[in-house]
């Protein structure tokens, strides 16, 4: 554990912007995989070298953020969503069921998706938490995470590496 520390420390800062209104839309895509890159610099920084970082390294440093991520991502979103009463889910509730309404699928089909976002709607309304949405909200952060966090990691390796090559030949 003492290992990937920085892979927790870069892990709850992303976390934590998984739930800044604006930021929150950059998570997947930038946020998650910038952090993966600033835990494999604050390892570089507590544990000095002039050693390359390998491709395995930098990926379990970026899985390893991404899943921090993925944790603290979602149990601030579900904290919040308990005491609040409120996501986006029930702020975006009509826009949702449109959306549904244009895809091509038949109309008992549309029905049923539609309860089903009811239901957690409903849900988050009346108690502050659904099974379904926290279940979703697990498994959706995590495998996305870690997906993109790995990718991160071993970017971050060679941007790391690379700047080494580049201080060697100086």
């Amino acid at each position: 554990m003492k290992k990937y520390i920085s892979s927790f420390v870069a892990g709850f800062g992303s976390g934590v912007l998984h739930v800044v209104p604006v930021a929150k839309s950059f998570v997947c895509c930038l946020i998650v995989p910038v952090a993966s890159f600033i835990a494999l610099i604050l390892d570089k920084r507590a544990n000095p070298s002039m050693e390359k970082i390998s491709a395995k390294k930098g990926a379990m440093f970026g899985l390893f953020t991404g899943l921090y991520a993925a944790l603290f991502g979602t149990v601030f979103d579900l904290m919040i969503t308990l005491v609040t009463k409120n996501n986006d889910i029930v702020t975006m509730m009509p826009e949702l069921q449109r959306m549904i309404n244009n895809f091509p699928l038949s109309e008992a089909l549309q029905a049923e998706v539609i309860s089903l976002f009811e239901g957690v709607r409903n849900d988050i309304i009346q108690y502050g938490f659904s099974p379904v949405y926290a279940l979703s909200m697990i498994i959706n952060n995590a495998v996305v995470n870690s997906i993109v966090g790995t990718i991160g990691g071993l970017v971050g390796a060679q941007v790391i590496n690379q700047r080494l090559n580049n201080r060697d030949k100086m």
